[in-house]
């Protein structure tokens, strides 16, 4: 079989050829306004091996990404308890819908749609002294990566047109599910969402969750092994909302999606693999992305089914 980065390399030139019948997330005034021709894929095995191709240097925002960064940081803090304020089921719903919320009490199905990712955001806030710092340094220390930072231009444009996830966290807030006040808890969450990093930072950021027992560079441990496997399974069952099962099948894989276009997938025990492509499908995952991450399943025949 060809290495990783020749093949990279050819299943990018093969969709650079492909016609992106996708659209940016234009909802975010400042998304709207990236280069809608951007790709770029990186992947970084367990033995930080790096192959990367096309704009996969560039930083842009992660967005939904970053959910499985702050439901890590939770579940550390928090234990088995997160359960008890958020579920682990698919939704089949839309990212952003506020149906399901009247019918489970306030208690959102899973981390990774809007509504559960801000129930999460309210569990960091009462554990963490200065969340927006004390989040961002957990970042810095599990990629060993100083130079992380918010996009505050992002994170403005978001709070500008976030009227709904406003509706979601004061509907969550009536059901007694949120503790803290709603607008520090939403501009926490807007700031986490604006993360800004590459396809490369993506690939090695992730990295603890391709291992049972990874340790940062300073010597700590970021969750149990049964955590990780937590992690990941909520990933394969909910990373890409009502698209979850389409990308289990046709990816077979943990992952998930940001409507910043980026996408990454984990395959336990080998790497992970990042993509980018700004463009989005009707379900709010990257068009392009999606394509090459099940390009590269098929041919490197690594499933995890």
């Amino acid at each position: 079989m060809k290495n990783y980065q020749e093949l990279i390399e050819d299943i990018y030139l093969d969709l650079k050829k492909v016609d992106d019948i996708g659209k940016v997330a234009n909802y975010i005034p400042e998304l709207a306004l990236v280069d809608p021709n951007n790709f770029g894929a990186s992947i970084t095995t367990i033995n930080n091996e790096n192959f990367g191709v096309g704009d996969f240097s560039k930083k842009f925002s992660i967005q939904s990404v970053t959910k499985i960064l702050s439901l890590t940081l939770a579940y550390k803090l928090e234990g088995e308890k997160l359960w008890e304020r958020v579920d682990v089921e698919p939704s089949g719903k839309p990212f952003n819908s506020l149906l399901q919320l009247e019918a489970d009490f306030g208690k959102p199905r899973n981390p990774f749609i809007n509504a559960g990712a801000i129930v999460v955001c309210d569990v960091l806030f009462s554990h963490l002294k200065n969340p927006k710092k004390d989040f961002l340094n957990f970042c810095k220390e599990i990629s060993n990566n100083d130079t992380l930072n918010y996009n505050k231009k992002i994170a403005d444009s978001e709070k500008s047109a976030g009227f709904r996830n406003i509706a979601l966290c004061n509907f969550i807030k009536s059901f007694g599910n949120i503790k803290n006040s709603v607008g520090e808890v939403l501009d926490f969450y807007f700031h986490i969402c604006s993360l800004e990093m590459t396809c490369k930072e993506l690939s090695e950021i992730f990295l603890y969750l391709t291992e049972d027992h990874f340790i940062t560079k300073k010597g700590n441990t970021v969750i149990t092994e049964s955590q990780t496997k937590r992690i990941n399974a909520i990933m394969l069952t909910c990373g890409f909302y009502d698209e979850s099962g389409e990308f289990a099948f046709r990816v077979g894989l943990p992952g998930k999606s940001g409507v910043g276009g980026g996408i990454i997938a984990i395959h336990p025990n080998k790497y992970c693999i990042a993509v980018w492509s700004p463009k989005l499908n009707k379900k709010g995952n990257s068009y392009k992305g999606m394509l090459f991450l099940e390009r590269f399943t098929s041919k490197t025949t690594s499933s995890i089914f």
